[in-house]
């Protein structure tokens, strides 16, 4: 099961996506995209199988770990492309929203997790593997062509563990949503974080955690008044309303369940 999915989206996603001679303002909903040569090619989504395979086994084996609650699940998109956006205060959870989810989730997941016997594991879980340092072209192009095929990517837009409360989010998760024009679902993890603890700790067994999911957003709620701007103000733009959304959906998810974290 992932880990942390970890992202390059510290202002070098859309130029990893850019080839030879591409206009910087040109709009990035592509049909078609640039390998390193130059040239054209389609690209493969994750295995959709594996993503369902790992919904299998993690339903049974979370339920059994820990008391998990999932609330407004019917605002998940039966079916669709769609971007999961998770608050990160834990390890755990990556794991628990592939396993639990009402739809088979692929992560972008560091490259660093796919190393020995783990990585063939999480590749046949569905997971995208991806580098933090530098451009990752495969790994983009992966998620965009999970998008494209009408599945679900997840992506923790702080990109790393934090406090959960998305003080600030990467780039990735607009770009993501500007590209495809899939909808963006936030979901809350609450309960994940041991004894307060952000980092490096797991709930103990037969922990409530609960899972609250959000209202979808779609493109055009998230590019209203950024009309004219040039891409990458406009990505900026967009990172910035998905923010404030995301951070309202995690309070509306404390008060909802009365936890505080």
């Amino acid at each position: 099961m992932p880990h942390r999915p970890s992202v390059p989206w510290r202002g070098r996603l859309a130029d990893a996506t850019r080839g030879p001679g591409h206009d910087r303002d040109r709009d990035p909903d592509l049909d078609r995209d640039r390998d390193r040569s130059g040239g054209t090619h389609n690209h493969t989504p994750p295995s959709a199988r594996g993503a369902k395979r790992a919904h299998r086994i993690g339903v049974p084996l979370m339920n059994s770990l820990w008391h998990v609650t999932q609330h407004n699940t019917g605002n998940v998109p039966a079916d669709g492309p769609l971007l999961l956006a998770g608050n990160h205060t834990s390890f755990l959870d990556g794991p628990l929203i592939a396993g639990v989810a009402p739809r088979p989730v692929h992560f972008l997941v560091k490259k660093e997790m796919f190393v020995g016997p783990l990585g063939p594991i999480l590749l046949g879980l569905g997971q995208i593997p991806i580098d933090r340092d530098h451009p990752d072209r495969t790994a983009i192009q992966a998620g965009l062509a999970t998008l494209r095929s009408g599945g679900v990517l997840g992506v923790f837009p702080e990109g790393t563990r934090t406090t959960g409360e998305f003080e600030s989010v990467h780039n990735g998760l607009a770009y993501f949503a500007l590209a495809t024009g899939a909808p963006v679902l936030p979901v809350a993890c609450l309960g994940t974080a041991a004894n307060g603890k952000t980092v490096g700790s797991l709930p103990t067994p037969r922990t409530h955690l609960d899972l609250v999911y959000g209202t979808p957003v779609t493109l055009a709620e998230l590019t209203q008044g950024s009309e004219g701007l040039g891409r990458r103000q406009k990505i900026a733009a967009i990172s910035e309303e998905l923010r404030v959304r995301l951070a309202a959906h995690v309070q509306y998810a404390k008060q909802l369940t009365g936890r505080d974290n």
